[in-house]
C-alpha cells in the first residue's frame, strides 16, 4: 500500500485549503440581507445578492464550505437517481418539467460563471447514469428514461455503459457536469467580499427574531439586524415552521482510490441497489483518475457499526473496480422530503423577510446553485417560474406523500417514547470502567443517562445524553468519533461540541 488511509478526511478538503479565518464579528452590525450558513446553498445565495448591489453578511458557524458540501461526491447533475417517473405521478407532468428545467438552469448558470471568474475547479461536462443490475428493475428504468426525456432533459434508456461490470439496464442523460466543489465555492466566496459582502466564520447562529427587520443573535452575544434573513443551515436550525416533520435525516459513506486513467470509466453513476450505490472518477496525479465510491447510507444514531459499513462499500469497489488502495473516506449527510422535492422559499406561512433552503434528499449541488437564483429572485422582487414548485409552505404534495410523512413521524415518535421509557439506544453497558478506548456508550451515572466516551488514551468523556434540539437520546458513532441523534441528526463530539445541526447548543457536561 504505498499511500496511507487518511481517516475521515475529505478529498476535497483536503486539496482546497480553507485559508485565513474571516473572524466573527467584532460587535453588532446591520446589513440588507444575512445568510446563516455557508454551504453551496448559502454562499451561492450571498453571491447572487452581492451581485445585484446588496449588502449581505454571511454567517458561518464552523468554516466555510467545509460542512456537508464540503463532504460530497461533487456530481452536479438534473439527473437525481428515479425522481422524474414519481415526480410526474405525484406531482404531474408540469412539475417534473419544472424541476428538470430548474437543475438544468443550475448547471448552465455554475458553468458560466465558471467562465465569469477564470475558477479553476476541474470542471468537466460528462453524462449520467443511473442503473441496475438487477433485471426486474429494467421496466422501472425504462419508465424513468421516459419521464425525464418528457421533463426536457436528454434521456435514454440503454444497456451498455463504461462500467467494468454488467448492467441489466442504464438511464443515460448528457449534458451534465462534475466539478472541484471547494474551489468552485471558495472562489465565489472571494469574489462576494470583492463586490462588498461580509463573511464571518465560527460565528454561530442561536437566536432569530422576526420582524421589521429581523434581529439574529450569535452564540457570543452579537446582533445582527437585517432586512432579510436566508437560513441555509442544510438543516434548518429554527424549528417554528415545524419543518422538521417533513425532512428525514440520512448518513452516507464515501472512499476514495487512484485508479488508472485508461480503466476510468466516463460518466457519473448511482444505482438505488446494494443500499445505494455511487462512483465517478476526478483528476488526479501521474496518470491516473480518483475513483469516488458512495453509498451504505442510514439514519444518524441508528446506523449500527458504521465501520463495518465503510468495510462494505470498501469490498464492492474492489470486487468492481480490482485491487485499490484507499486515500480518503469520510462521511456526509443529507435530509430528504417527504415529497422529494426541497424546500426553498419563506420559512412559514406568515414569514415576509425569512427564507429557508432545504431538504436537497443527496442532491444538494445543483440544489443549491438553484437556490441562489431562486431566493435572489424572491428577495428582490423578481417573478421565478419555479417558486411554487419549491416553496415551503406548499400542502397537496404533502398530503399526496402521506405514507412517507406518517412513517417518519411514527420513527421520530418510537425514539421520543422509546428512549424514555424502555430502553438505552446504542451500545450500552453497565458502567464506565467497561467502555473500552475509542468506544461509547450510554451509562447510568447518579441516576442520570449520560453519554460517555473513553478516548485512545484512556481519558473518559462524559456528557449529557440527551440532545439539545428536542430531546431524542444520541447513540455514539465508533467509526466517527460522534454522538448522534436519531430523530433529527444533530452531531456533536465526544466533548458536546455540535458538529451538525439543527441542534445549536451543546451537550450539557457531565461529572463523573
Amino acid at each position: 500500500m504505498d499511500e496511507p488511509t487518511r481517516t475521515h478526511t475529505s478529498y476535497w478538503i483536503e486539496t482546497a485549503p480553507p485559508g485565513d479565518l474571516a473572524p466573527p464579528p467584532d460587535g453588532d452590525l446591520t446589513v440588507d440581507v444575512a445568510v446563516v450558513g455557508a454551504g453551496i446553498a448559502g454562499i451561492s445565495t450571498a453571491w447572487e445578492l452581492a451581485r445585484r448591489g446588496h449588502g449581505v453578511a454571511l454567517l458561518e458557524a464552523d468554516r466555510i464550505a467545509a460542512g456537508v458540501t464540503g463532504h460530497t461526491t461533487a456530481k452536479l447533475s438534473a439527473q437525481h437517481t428515479l425522481i422524474y417517473d414519481r415526480l410526474r405521478r405525484t406531482r404531474g407532468k408540469d412539475d417534473a418539467r419544472l424541476y428538470a428545467t430548474s437543475q438544468t438552469d443550475a448547471i448552465r448558470h455554475a458553468a458560466e460563471v465558471v467562465d465569469e471568474l477564470g475558477i479553476d475547479c476541474e470542471w468537466e461536462e460528462t453524462a449520467a447514469y443511473t442503473y441496475a443490475e438487477d433485471g426486474d428493475r429494467t421496466d422501472e428504468l425504462r419508465a424513468e428514461a421516459d419521464a425525464a426525456r418528457e421533463a426536457g432533459l436528454r434521456a435514454e434508456y440503454v444497456t451498455g455503459t463504461e462500467l467494468p461490470f454488467p448492467v441489466a439496464g442504464a438511464v443515460r442523460v448528457e449534458g451534465q457536469a462534475q466539478f472541484h466543489p471547494r474551489k468552485y465555492l471558495l472562489a465565489l466566496a472571494a469574489d462576494l467580499e470583492r463586490l462588498g459582502g461580509k463573511v464571518y466564520e465560527h460565528t454561530r447562529v442561536v437566536g432569530l427574531s422576526e420582524g421589521e427587520p429581523c434581529v439574529l443573535t450569535t452564540e457570543n452575544g452579537v446582533k445582527v439586524t437585517a432586512g432579510t434573513v436566508v437560513v441555509a443551515t442544510h438543516y434548518p436550525i429554527f424549528d417554528r415552521a415545524l419543518l422538521f416533520t417533513r425532512l428525514t435525516p440520512r448518513r452516507e459513506l464515501a472512499v476514495t482510490a487512484p485508479i488508472d486513467a485508461a480503466k476510468a470509466p466516463t460518466g457519473m453513476y448511482i444505482t438505488p441497489e446494494q443500499n445505494t450505490r455511487s462512483v465517478r472518477t476526478a483528476p488526479y496525479r501521474d496518470g491516473k483518475r480518483l475513483l469516488i465510491a458512495t453509498g451504505e447510507h442510514f439514519t444518524p444514531g441508528a446506523g449500527g457499526d458504521v465501520e463495518a459499513r465503510f468495510e462494505a462499500l470498501t469490498s464492492w469497489a474492489v470486487e468492481r473496480f480490482g485491487d485499490l488502495t484507499f486515500t480518503h473516506r469520510w462521511a456526509t449527510q443529507d435530509n430528504d422530503s417527504t415529497d422529494s422535492v426541497p424546500l426553498v422559499g419563506p420559512l412559514h406561512p406568515a414569514s415576509r423577510h425569512v427564507h429557508v433552503a432545504t431538504g436537497f434528499g443527496g442532491w444538494g449541488l445543483s440544489g443549491g446553485i438553484m437556490t441562489g437564483r431562486l431566493l435572489c429572485d424572491l428577495i428582490t422582487g423578481r417573478e421565478n417560474l419555479w417558486s411554487d414548485l419549491y416553496d415551503p409552505r406548499r400542502v397537496k404534495s404533502v398530503v399526496r406523500e402521506g405514507k412517507d410523512f406518517v412513517k417518519h413521524q411514527t420513527d421520530v415518535a418510537r425514539h421520543f417514547v422509546g428512549d424514555r421509557l424502555h430502553h438505552l439506544p446504542g451500545p450500552s453497558t453497565g458502567s464506565v470502567d467497561d467502555i473500552a478506548p475509542g468506544e461509547g456508550a450510554i451509562v447510568h451515572v447518579s441516576g442520570k443517562r449520560c453519554a460517555v466516551h473513553r478516548d485512545d488514551d484512556g481519558k473518559v468523556h462524559a456528557v449529557s445524553a440527551k440532545c439539545t434540539h428536542l430531546g431524542c437520546l444520541v447513540a455514539f458513532n465508533r467509526a466517527e468519533r460522534t454522538w448522534e441523534c436519531p430523530c433529527h441528526g444533530s452531531r456533536f463530539d465526544p466533548d458536546g461540541r455540535v458538529v451538525q445541526g439543527p441542534a445549536v447548543r451543546p451537550l450539557e457536561q457531565r461529572d463523573l
